[in-house]
């Protein structure tokens, strides 16, 4: 198990990440590129490497959303109905779910998609 301001820094860098990918205005990207920072001077300072080094760590960083690509899917059923969600990408109907976030368990994420 990683220690905790290890998973912390990491997640901040996610979320930065992905902030800065879908930012619609320059204030957010300011807020998100100040995220990003932080999670770099945190990240540099556990792992007593500098800042240019974690910087150049992730080379698609804020290009897209910042997960593994790793998709997670719950089923609710109930009184012999299964609960099914319009996916936004192609309209069709499909378990409730979506990209895993950093930091998170599968079940963690399943829980949070489903909620």
């Amino acid at each position: 198990m990683e220690p905790q301001w290890l998973t912390y820094g990491k997640r901040l860098q996610a979320i930065a990440s992905s902030g800065l990918h879908f930012a619609r205005d320059q204030f957010d990207r300011e807020r998100y590129e100040e995220i990003a920072s932080i999670a770099n001077e945190m990240l540099a300072n556990l792992g007593s490497v500098p800042i240019e080094r974690i910087e150049g760590l992730i080379s698609d960083f804020a290009k897209g959303y910042a997960t593994p690509k790793v998709d997670v899917r719950g089923a609710i059923v109930e009184e012999n109905k299964v609960l099914l969600v319009r996916e936004k990408s192609d309209g069709l109907w499909a378990l409730p779910g979506g990209f895993a976030d950093v930091g998170l368990s599968a079940a963690q994420n399943i829980a949070k998609e489903l909620y």
